[in-house]
């Protein structure tokens, strides 16, 4: 006895329905406008180029913003120290070096407002220069401060608040 051979070539390919789709039915065709897919044979539109910013332009960037901080930092440093006094001014001593004080304006008001300044005169000054041009200037001037730093310099005769 023989038995049939089995309803089509298992060996044949071509026609294999696509996974989960029922027996005898054809595929889904893509549908036209829907997100995501373009029409067949429709070009893509080309993809949006980000804007990418470099390392070049974020150093550059960094680099300015520490130069500014840099100068900003001295501007406000320096508005209250004894280049800023003028006559009327209070001052106050932050170190005990004679060579360095460390002169700076405060209120008048603030406790630690120690000396008042009487006069200042631009220009070069030294020792004796200095206390007769103080002299010239204040009669009860206690103290001289010069700063000398080029066409910046300067005298300051100063008394005890």
């Amino acid at each position: 006895m023989t038995t049939p051979p089995p309803q089509g070539n298992p060996f044949a390919q071509g026609q294999q329905q696509p996974y989960g789709q029922p027996q005898g039915q054809a595929p889904f065709p893509q549908q036209a406008g829907q997100p995501g897919f373009p029409p067949p044979g429709a070009p893509m539109p080309p993809q949006q180029q980000g804007r990418k910013i470099s390392f070049k332009t974020i150093k550059n960037v960094v680099i300015v913003l520490i130069v500014a901080g840099v100068a900003i930092g001295g501007w406000i440093a320096s508005r209250d120290d004894a280049a800023a006094a003028a006559v009327g001014d209070c001052m106050h001593r932050g170190s005990t070096d004679d060579n360095n004080p460390d002169l700076e304006v405060v209120d008048c008001g603030d406790a630690k407002a120690q000396y008042k300044v009487l006069a200042k005169v631009e220009g070069n000054f030294s020792g004796l220069t200095a206390q007769s041009k103080c002299e010239a200037e204040s009669k009860d001037f206690e103290y001289v401060y010069t700063e000398t730093n080029g066409s910046k310099s300067f005298l300051l005769c100063l008394k005890d608040k």
